[in-house]
């Protein structure tokens, strides 16, 4: 004789408080019994609920809290996404937070400036490369240079004098300074070239240290000073300042 499944039964508390028209178990199919007790299992307590588990099983009575908890996630009406149709559009904050006192409504395209100087898309920096590219300045500050000698002509004294004779000393540092470094790099380009025929000799090639090379620089400097006939004026400017500087260091006579 086949053997007929029954469906569980409820315990005396979820019976009595199903609604009024409800079907029994035994006239139901599996599938509307488990609808039944998803709707009774809402209104039970605790100890029904831990008797309704041993009755129907861990594995039925999960599937059945899981179904409750998805049908009530469901139910909740849908947040207002914050998102808006427009990006210019201010957007629309919760009357439940505070706003805040600084806040960006309309995005700014912030601009980033670029140093071309330690910048690696300008390139690696060559001294050499860069004299001949920029050779045509050296014309225009020659000819400012002539503009300023004029304009101080005409100013014997009085605040715009001073002014363009800062300017002159200035640019003639200027010139100084771009003189010297062609100095360097020519001698620098002199020692190379040594060392390549060298290495064509077979010769190991000899770098030379720091030292050496300011030292070098510094004959180099002594010899066109002395050809320009300003090694005396030169050196006596340097005495003076070599005796500042220790008078600096001498200790303090008492009197």
């Amino acid at each position: 004789m086949r053997e007929v499944m029954r469906p569980p039964r409820l315990p005396a508390g979820a019976a009595a408080r199903r609604p009024r028209g409800a079907q029994d178990a035994g006239d139901l199919e599996p599938g509307a019994v488990a609808c039944d007790l998803q709707r009774g299992t809402s209104n039970m307590s605790f100890e029904e609920l831990l008797e309704l588990q041993s009755q129907v099983g861990t594995k039925t009575y999960k599937q059945l809290v899981a179904a409750n908890s998805t049908k009530k996630r469901g139910s909740r009406p849908p947040v207002q996404s914050t998102c808006v149709a427009d990006k210019h559009r201010p957007l629309e904050m919760s009357a439940k937070i505070q706003v805040p006192f600084l806040r960006q409504v309309v995005p700014i395209c912030k601009k980033v400036a670029r140093d071309p100087r330690f910048d690696d898309l300008s390139g690696e920096y060559n001294p050499e490369v860069f004299d001949k590219t920029y050779q045509f300045l050296d014309d225009i500050r020659a000819k400012e240079k002539e503009l300023v000698k004029k304009q101080l002509k005409k100013h014997c004294s009085g605040e715009k004098h001073e002014k363009l004779q800062q300017l002159l000393q200035r640019m003639e540092q200027q010139e100084m300074a771009q003189q010297e470094r062609k100095r360097q790099q020519k001698l620098r380009l002199v020692l190379k070239q040594e060392r390549r025929v060298q290495a064509q000799q077979g010769h190991r090639p000899y770098f030379l240290k720091k030292s050496e090379q300011r030292q070098l620089a510094l004959a180099e400097k002594f010899k066109e000073l002395r050809r320009r006939r300003k090694l005396d004026s030169f050196l006596s400017r340097k005495r003076r300042r070599n005796a500042g500087k220790d008078k600096r260091h001498l200790p303090l006579s008492k009197e």
